[in-house]
């Protein structure tokens, strides 16, 4: 189905699709830093035969606005449940990955009304040092997204999948060069202020980390420490680097339908 547009509170255009059966329960998902709602099409088949499906393009990112500035986590957790309210929905099960995954903690914490089971994947509650997404927020507004690019798919992906699947790897790197410089800045900026390590044990959903046994990104180290500080959590890994649901999408989509549809 084509993408539709909600704008939420502060003007801004959010880009979304909704798939699936009607009257199942809502499974919203959302993206990476440099991806866009694209990133899960090797699990909508199979979430589509449990779940009502909602994914959208994060601020930033996509078809979605670009707002000037730096954005912050806060901002992007409200996005999401302005989304949710524009839709008339009440409460999701919710899948993130990456920065997709620090929106997912956020919700757990601030909006915990809103979701029942949450799925955070290669994520971490704190990304430091600030002075490193600083670095990048600067090059990419000098330099735009192509320096970058090679440099996110070396840590996304482990060596050799690259020559074994260049079609989902020219797929991610498709993405990743279309981003707006502007978006994509304003994404690093909230990364860059977020510390999520105090919250969340306030998080009190039932929770599932999914980390990549290779990932330099979001280490399994970081996975455990999500894990082992909400109050009902439990981790997965799998043989892959940063975006592991690209790289074993079957496996990934599996342990997703098994936690929420247990």
């Amino acid at each position: 189905m084509e993408k539709q547009f909600v704008t939420i509170g502060d003007g801004c255009r959010i880009a979304y699709r909704l798939e699936g059966p009607e009257g199942a329960p809502v499974l919203l998902l959302s993206n990476s830093l440099g991806t866009d709602m694209g990133m899960w099409d090797p699990q909508i088949a199979a979430w589509t035969a449990h779940h009502r499906v909602l994914r959208y393009d994060s601020r930033g990112h996509g078809d979605s606005d670009s707002p000037a500035g730096a954005y912050s986590i806060d901002r992007l957790g409200r996005d999401a449940v302005e989304l949710l309210d524009a839709l008339g929905i009440e409460q999701v099960d919710f899948c993130g990955l990456s920065k997709g995954g620090m929106v997912g903690q956020w919700l757990g914490h601030r909006a915990p009304e809103r979701m029942r089971r949450i799925v955070l994947a290669n994520t971490a509650a704190y990304m430091g040092p600030p002075s490193g997404w600083q670095g990048r927020i600067d090059g990419v507004l000098a330099n735009g997204m192509a320096p970058l690019t090679e440099a996110s798919i070396a840590r996304w992906f482990t060596p050799d999948f690259p020559a074994r699947a260049p079609e989902p790897v020219e797929f991610i790197r498709t993405m990743l060069l279309a981003n707006n410089p502007q978006g994509y800045a304003g994404c690093c900026a909230a990364i860059r202020d977020m510390d999520q390590r105090v919250t969340a044990p306030l998080i009190a959903a039932p929770v599932l980390v999914i980390a990549g046994e290779q990932d330099p990104s979001t280490s399994v180290e970081d996975g455990a420490f999500l894990a082992n500080s909400v109050q009902d959590g439990r981790l997965v890994t799998l043989d892959a680097a940063h975006l592991s649901n690209v790289e074993q999408p079957e496996d990934f989509a599996r342990a997703v339908s098994a936690f929420l549809t247990a």
